[in-house]
């Protein structure tokens, strides 16, 4: 019995001086080494760090809308901005009891992305496939999902939209059907959850983490756990079936889904090994991650786009052309999309750009340090964690020029290198690594088909009732809709 209560009073103290260490005697440590080098960030508070702030300054922000000409990033990153105005660039706050170190300078920040061994982020699954980029696949499903709106549209002569939720329909139908093909009425409703799930995801970041919260049957937490177990399941049924079909030799569908079955079976065959392939849960991954590339990135994309196109008519004007050149009144095919990528200038192209590097859909990269670390003139020590504020990278004068705030495509006619004034410039708006090419190819790609769909049809500008307010949910997003007026041509 002694011999019990020692085991039970060692496993308690062991159990405090852990807690101890995680709430406060390691986040003081590294305060104490971030200041001593000239770091500046508000104290540590205990356990809470600067969640509080956080979840103020957000929520203030999204009270007021703004003017189109305004810099959105007081509205989507207000205590990115609050924290900068404080402490100046040299600054880190603090995601409960990790210290995080603001990287703002370009050269800094290219540091940080490059040097992924001293500056790891979380593990990626498996690459999806080339043959996805290459994106024949993917446009008669880009297209066939915008011609049912479209059509729509068409019926009359002029209407106002909610340009927002349309495009969300699109987004969210197309990814549908390049991922799982004839079955995409069954990935609409993974994605919906997804998507559900997602907005669970946010409001977890800008929580307190507490150790093994995860666990606790909350309401919150509960529906997490249904959700992961019906994607898992919907997911796990498509895939019993398209392994039966490719084990019989039938037909091979030309969506998401088969190429990354067929690409694991042969990875497994010359490997010799199951233990090469992709696992379940891989493939499950694979598909929630196609939907963040593929949906959230791109509805937020289109959606500024139009926004942009609306305010600025001779760009819209300039675009149109250029499709109508380009296309005619054909439906957008691969050999013309290849032809907007090659062409210089391509104004489709250096609109779409300029609209990313504005209304960048990824507002900031994290990193963390594996061990102690020189980053530029400061020694990082491990345990810190690193945001790259890519918005800021993306509005700064000394990279962009002194219109960096200004809707200005030109600056990318002769492509995004010389669009920089800095050699080391940095243009992040996909994030940064191995997943960029998918991201971008194919919301790009998408972006481009919707588009020339809706460019060659209607002229478009804003409605009376559109009310500027950008907020991020996941990606940038318009807080009330995006609301435009549609004239048919």
């Amino acid at each position: 019995m002694e011999l019990v209560l020692s085991i039970i009073v060692a496993i308690s103290i062991a159990l405090v001086v852990k807690l101890l260490n995680w709430a406060y005697l390691q986040p003081k440590r590294l305060e104490r080494a971030l200041r001593k080098q000239g770091l500046n960030g508000n104290s540590y508070r205990l356990v809470t760090g600067d969640l509080r702030d956080i979840m103020k300054a957000t929520e203030e922000a999204k009270l007021k809308p703004i003017n189109l000409d305004d810099d959105i990033k007081p509205r989507v990153v207000p205590f990115f901005v609050n924290t900068f105005s404080k402490f100046g660039n040299d600054a880190f706050y603090w995601l409960g009891p990790n210290p995080t170190l603001m990287v703002a300078n370009p050269e800094l920040a290219r540091e940080v992305l490059t040097k992924s061994e001293s500056f790891p982020k979380p593990k990626s699954a498996n690459p999806l496939p080339k043959q996805l980029v290459q994106g024949v696949l993917m446009i008669p499903a880009f297209v066939l999902s915008c011609e049912e709106v479209v059509s729509e549209w068409e019926k009359r002569v002029s209407l106002e939209v909610d340009m927002w939720s349309c495009l969300q329909n699109i987004t969210a139908d197309a990814i549908s059907r390049t991922a799982f093909g004839s079955s995409y009425r069954q990935g609409r409703r993974i994605f919906e959850m997804q998507k559900e799930q997602a907005n669970y995801a946010m409001k977890a970041m800008r929580s307190l983490y507490i150790p093994g919260w995860r666990y606790v049957p909350t309401k919150t937490n509960k529906r997490m756990a249904e959700i992961a177990n019906e994607v898992r399941s919907i997911i796990g049924d498509l895939i019993d079936t398209r392994v039966e079909a490719m084990r019989k030799e039938e037909a091979r569908q030309e969506d998401l889904l088969s190429i990354l079955l067929e690409s694991n079976s042969q990875e497994i065959k010359e490997r010799g090994s199951k233990s090469f392939g992709m696992s379940m849960d891989d493939v499950v991954e694979e598909c929630k991650l196609f939907y963040l590339a593929g949906q959230e990135t791109t509805a937020s994309l289109l959606v500024w786009a139009m926004v942009m196109l609306s305010k600025h008519p001779d760009w819209q004007t300039k675009a149109r052309d250029e499709i109508l050149q380009v296309f005619g009144h054909q439906t957008p095919h691969f050999d013309g999309l290849n032809h907007l990528k090659i062409l210089i200038p391509s104004q489709v192209t250096m609109i779409l750009y300029e609209v990313l590097r504005l209304y960048s859909p990824i507002l900031a990269l994290r990193r963390e340090v594996g061990k102690e670390t020189k980053l530029g003139e400061t020694t990082l020590p491990a345990g810190v964690l690193l945001t790259v504020p890519v918005i800021f990278l993306h509005h700064d004068r000394e990279v962009w020029g002194d219109d960096a705030l200004e809707f200005n495509p030109q600056r990318f006619s002769e492509g995004v290198a010389k669009a920089q004034r800095k050699k080391h410039g940095v243009f992040l708006p996909f994030g940064w690594g191995p997943r960029i090419c998918i991201g971008q190819s194919f919301a790009m790609m998408e972006a481009k088909v919707v588009l020339a769909m809706i460019l060659r049809r209607f002229r478009f500008e804003l409605s009376p009732s559109y009310t500027h307010a950008p907020v991020t949910v996941v990606t940038v997003q318009p807080q009330h809709g995006a609301h435009l007026l549609l004239h048919k041509l």
